[in-house]
């Protein structure tokens, strides 16, 4: 980095006096030196900065232009190196799914780091049925999505996890009777369903009594409070529910396959820059 600072001070120091003998001069340089320095320059711009003739010397257009970047890049290092802060110029609206949950036990860490790094952008969060959110994103209804993530995604998604969580049966506190046996309160469909059925599945159970199928954990959760059977939701969803003291955690074993949490997007939009922010701050 020193030399790069030193060709472009010296540029620049060319720029005003326009007489090679006066800048070797005043930098402390020989002629030789000077004149490699400019032509390292003009080779790596891929144009020549100075015209040359017996008359003198004159910034070309291209000359003109590469001050103007000379100029920048050493106020950018300067500033850099004072301590300033990285100048963020990223602006606009990046929206995010994500359920209630979502919101709560893990977006705050994943995107406290892209506020401070882009204070600029503004966060459009949607919330709603996690079984909803890898469709959302696919059909371009939103930019990104924090989802349980499928063995295997859609094509042109690609994740980042973010966590893992056990998926764990949960009765009514106090409730009488063998919760292993049903009734169930299951997801109507999605990651949680599949994985629910193959656990049953494993012990034999091929067709469940199903007391009810509610959209979105939280709605399950108050079905599993008040009675209505037992239900197979994430850890981390019973952790952050408000029924949470009216319920009772079953053992199993063997416990249901674990959920990875992730954030999703779509591939091609790693190239957008309000995307990729997310992505490396993930």
């Amino acid at each position: 980095m020193r030399d790069e600072q030193r060709d472009l001070t010296l540029f620049l120091h060319l720029c005003e006096t326009l007489n090679f003998g006066r800048t070797s001069v005043d930098a402390h340089v020989s002629p030789a030196t000077l004149t490699r320095t400019i032509q390292r320059l003009e080779v790596a711009a891929g144009h020549r900065l100075f015209d040359r003739d017996p008359r003198g010397v004159a910034l070309t257009a291209h000359g003109r232009r590469f001050r103007e970047y000379a100029r920048s890049a050493l106020a950018l290092w300067e500033d850099y190196r004072a301590g300033g802060p990285e100048p963020s110029a990223l602006t606009g609206s990046l929206s995010l799914f994500a359920t209630v949950t979502a919101c709560q036990a893990l977006l705050p860490d994943l995107l406290a780091p892209l506020r401070t790094a882009h204070p600029g952008i503004r966060l459009d969060l949607r919330t709603g049925d996690a079984t909803a959110a890898l469709a959302r994103l696919a059909e371009g209804d939103v930019d990104a999505a924090v989802s349980g993530l499928p063995a295997r995604l859609p094509d042109g998604l690609v994740s980042r996890t973010l966590v893992t969580t056990d998926l764990v049966l949960v009765t009514a506190a106090g409730s009488g009777g063998d919760p292993l046996a049903g009734p169930f309160v299951l997801p109507p469909r999605g990651i949680v369903r599949d994985a629910a059925e193959r656990w049953l599945r494993g012990r034999g159970v091929r067709a469940p009594a199903v007391a009810a199928e509610p959209d979105g954990h939280e709605g399950l959760l108050t079905l599993v409070a008040l009675g209505c059977g037992t239900g197979i939701v994430p850890r981390l969803v019973l952790e952050t529910s408000a029924v949470a003291d009216r319920l009772a955690v079953v053992p199993a074993d063997p416990a249901p396959e674990p959920l990875t949490v992730g954030l999703c997007v779509r591939r091609a939009d790693l190239r957008r820059p309000l995307v990729g922010a997310l992505w490396g701050t993930a």
